[in-house]
């Protein structure tokens, strides 16, 4: 399993449809094992004024190495102009469930 290049990947999204279908096309398109997601409230500051939103926080478990074609899926689908977008690595885990993240990614 060396090979594979374990990774979460965060995105915010603006409703909980939006997050749907990210998460699905995501998965369908095999370039997520899995997505979850849940309501969160962010404060971030967007063109000089500090904002208070509900969003949708998007956990992607996938393979990193899919980390560009993920992400330009997910700019195509996603309402903001400057999504977030961002891998972390997972360092160490389960590998019945990392191996099927690998079966699962392609």
């Amino acid at each position: 399993m060396t090979n594979i290049n374990y990774g979460v990947v965060l995105v915010t999204a603006s409703s909980r449809t939006e997050a749907e279908t990210i998460a699905k096309a995501l998965v369908e398109s095999q370039l997520a094992a899995c997505v979850s997601f849940t309501p969160i409230h962010s404060i971030y500051t967007w063109q000089g004024v500090i904002n208070s939103e509900e969003e949708w926080q998007l956990i992607i478990k996938t393979d990193l190495a899919k980390f560009d074609d993920l992400a330009t899926k997910v700019r195509k689908l996603h309402s903001y102009e400057v999504p977030e977008i961002i891998a972390l690595p997972i360092i160490n885990g389960n590998p019945l469930y990392l191996q099927w993240i690998s079966e699962q990614v392609k």
